[in-house]
């Protein structure tokens, strides 16, 4: 069973660490973690904007702060959920020789909604419409566990 998840996104101060808080609300018992693939806002916590949103549906991720992804992340979880194809592929790009630890994109787990990643709210500034997507993911992810 998978019981040790990572969201990862750009950042990781607005779309994986807002998976993390919606997926640890539906499944406690999953040990969760999110990461950036850059490393630009290292200890940092969520974005403001991401926090009001998700606090404004019940979450608090105010608690959450940004690391960067690193290639032990491979043997630290069960699987690994990348945001979008360049958070996938630099992922990817750091997989030590012989790991199988599967990395999948997020958008996977929501086939009925068409799409390809989860937009970044710090650019596209819908915090509600990532928040939407991420919650639908989330519960798709949580049925295949």
């Amino acid at each position: 069973m998978t019981t040790r998840i990572l969201f990862v996104c750009l950042g990781n101060i607005c779309r994986s660490p807002a998976a993390e808080g919606v997926f640890r609300s539906l499944a406690p018992k999953a040990r969760t973690d999110s990461a950036g693939t850059s490393g630009w806002n290292i200890g940092d916590p969520p974005y403001g904007p991401m926090q009001d949103a998700a606090r404004a549906r019940g979450l608090d991720i105010s608690d959450l702060r940004a690391r960067q992804f690193e290639a032990e992340d491979f043997t630290r979880f069960d699987l690994i959920v990348a945001m979008d194809a360049k958070n996938l592929a630099a992922i990817d790009a750091l997989r030590p020789a012989g790991n199988t630890t599967p990395v999948r994109l997020f958008t996977d787990y929501a086939p009925d909604r068409d799409a390809d990643h989860v937009p970044d709210p710090y650019y596209t500034r819908d915090f509600d419409g990532t928040l939407d997507l991420i919650q639908t993911c989330a519960k798709g992810l949580a049925a295949n566990l």
